[in-house]
């Protein structure tokens, strides 16, 4: 993983992302490090574009103009790709983040790792497994999005309560809101449950216990999108307990020392 000293370049796909995900962008990859090159590509003259306006002078994000030369062609992606290559051999950075849901950029992903490059993919859900597979983790930005929206605001004092000048109606039912249909990880909690089973047996000690934090960094390299809050958890070591699969242990080398959190199969 990337340490927080790391320098990354941000290449965004205009035509693939919603405006409504910059900040969460600019959010996770401050996680992995320094966002040193921070640029979108798309065709500004198109008015769909338009939204993107104030959002990119707030962030810092520089646009580049790159023209529809024809229709049904996105010229968009080989703008991109041809900054991410001088980027490249630019020696300045120590990773990049591809911000699209488009499955172009998975030979440029590919490439980049190719050079020992860390790549950090964003998208929706519906971003191909191929640019997935080809990050070295990838954050499904609709879904990130959604948990960010539901969750409780802080409460507030109410405000003194004032008599009733008139009569008391009587309550109705509150109409029935329509239940949008949530989107999912491609990887399945099912997958995930089969792989963290091999993972504990493959690698736990002589008493059958690992580290949490191994069992995470495993995880993690065999499937670049599993992310603890695509399941609705912020940490991995609530996420484990939830599957009523583990047992779970916490250890301290020393009574100064943060304790350790291990698991094992029951």
């Amino acid at each position: 993983m990337a340490n927080n000293d790391s320098r990354f370049a941000v290449l965004i796909d205009a035509d693939n992302v919603s405006v409504r995900y910059i900040k969460l962008i600019m959010d996770e990859i401050s996680k992995e490090g320094i966002a040193t090159y921070k640029r979108i590509y798309g065709d500004w003259t198109n008015p769909a574009l338009i939204s993107w306006k104030s959002t990119l002078l707030d962030n810092s994000v520089l646009p580049i103009q790159q023209y529809s030369y024809t229709t049904g062609k996105n010229s968009t992606d080989s703008a991109m790709i041809i900054d991410a290559m001088d980027i490249l051999y630019s020696g300045n950075v120590d990773g990049f983040c591809l911000v699209s849901s488009d499955s172009d950029f998975t030979r440029l992903a590919a490439r980049l790792r190719e050079s020992g490059m860390i790549v950090v993919g964003m998208g929706e859900s519906k971003t191909p497994n191929s640019f997935i597979a080809a990050c070295n983790s990838f954050k499904y930005l609709d879904i990130l999005h959604a948990a960010e929206e539901e969750e409780p605001e802080e409460p507030q004092k109410p405000a003194a309560k004032k008599k009733p000048a008139v009569q008391k109606k009587a309550p109705q039912k509150p109409a029935k809101a329509k239940e949008e249909p949530k989107e999912e990880p491609k990887t399945s909690l099912k997958t995930i449950r089969k792989a963290l089973r091999s993972i504990v047996r493959e690698n736990s000690d002589e008493e059958d216990w690992i580290f949490i934090g191994k069992v995470g960094n495993i995880l993690g390299k065999r499937y670049p999108d599993f992310d603890v809050r695509n399941f609705g958890f912020s940490k991995l070591t609530p996420f484990l307990d939830s599957l009523d699969m583990f047992e779970i242990k916490s250890e301290r080398k020393d009574k100064d020392s943060s304790p350790q959190m291990y698991v094992r199969l029951k």
